[in-house]
């Protein structure tokens, strides 16, 4: 059932929302300072690639001081916005039964957006 939800996932958008993530991390990389956050966008990718079946967790190698301070940039410079859009077509899929699954993935992604340093991503294929 996760192999289908994916599939349905990235025909109707999930596809198109991991390679904007994708780009984006490659823009950020391009500058020294921008690393970090592309990392984290890559995550962000990761997830959108193949959501079903994926959990966000705690980082078990946590970067320890640093993550709340880099939490804190990100959810500045562009962390939030990402955070609503998500929260938001989480919202409008779950108006109808079908797009429930779909909406959940959006909040589980939303709450990644939100504060992406210090936690990893598995991926359940």
């Amino acid at each position: 059932m996760k192999f289908l939800g994916n599939l349905i996932w990235l025909i109707f958008g999930g596809l198109e929302c991991a390679i904007g993530y994708f780009a984006g991390s490659i823009a950020l990389m391009i500058t020294i300072i921008g690393i970090p956050l592309g990392v984290q966008t890559m995550k962000l990718g990761l997830l959108c690639l193949w959501p079903f079946g994926s959990t966000v967790s705690e980082s078990a190698n946590n970067i320890g001081c640093l993550s709340i301070p880099m939490n804190i940039i990100w959810l500045v410079f562009g962390g939030l916005p990402t955070c609503v859009a998500h929260l938001l077509f989480g919202l409008l899929l779950c108006i109808s039964i079908i797009g429930i699954p779909f909406g959940m993935q959006h909040f589980k992604m939303a709450k990644l957006a939100l504060m992406p340093f210090g936690r990893e991503i598995t991926v359940a294929i």
